[in-house]
């Protein structure tokens, strides 16, 4: 009896054990198919390859500044005011993190403004803006990154490099800047939206405004 109890729990296990890798094959397999590019080191995916605009397309602002690649970037010319690309492939919508680096080439004003789904709600985060120094979301229960909770400012030198991380979960939109935090933001009792005039910048997309801009290594992952 002891041997048929324990060869039984041990059948049971063999076949949960085989679900549980087929399961996981599944959803590894969904994801796969979900975003095109190559996986890079540690999970990250490449969104933007260093060479061409592939997945990409230049937002149709209206007034736009050219855009193109030169020595891995992705160059934002200055225009009459938006200028920006668009992530043409598919994006998560919650459970993820993105990592860039940009860079103010010319100008006055945000030279990073990243729009990306929190749940089914775009958001935007500013980098420099409103002349040159804010850093926040827009728009955070209907108010700008000039004006809500999540508004600071900070100093941007010129043609330097800044790495920004963001962080997209359920409770939290989360950022940083190199190695500050500067958004730390519980999202359950606020109401997330964006601007219009970055409609078109939706899912995924990256602006400047009346700036000059670069970007390079420009990369997703998934949180598990």
């Amino acid at each position: 009896m002891e041997f048929i109890q324990s060869f039984h729990k041990r059948w049971v296990q063999f076949v949960l054990l085989v679900w549980l890798c087929l399961f996981s094959c599944f959803n590894l397999s969904l994801a796969s198919q979900s975003i095109a590019p190559k996986v890079d080191e540690n999970d990250w995916l490449r969104l933007f390859d260093g060479k061409s605009l592939q997945n990409w397309h230049v937002s149709n602002f209206g007034g736009e500044g050219e855009v193109y690649v030169e020595d891995g970037q992705v160059i934002l010319e200055m225009g009459a005011n938006l200028t920006g690309i668009t992530w043409t492939g598919e994006f998560p919508q919650m459970d993820y993190e993105v990592i860039l680096e940009a860079m103010r080439v010319e100008g006055s004003d945000f030279f990073c403004g990243m729009t990306f789904p929190v749940g089914p709600a775009p958001c935007s985060l500013i980098t420099g803006g409103w002349g040159g120094t804010v850093v926040g979301l827009s728009s955070i229960d209907g108010r700008d990154a000039s004006e809500n909770e999540t508004s600071q400012l900070m100093n941007f030198n010129a043609k330097q490099w800044y790495r920004i991380r963001l962080r997209v979960t359920a409770p939290k939109i989360e950022a940083w800047i190199d190695e500050k935090q500067v958004i730390n933001l519980l999202t359950r009792s606020h109401k997330i939206s964006i601007r219009p005039e970055v409609e078109l910048s939706r899912p995924f997309g990256i602006a400047s405004w009346r700036t000059k801009a670069a970007l390079r290594n420009i990369k997703m992952r998934w949180i598990r």
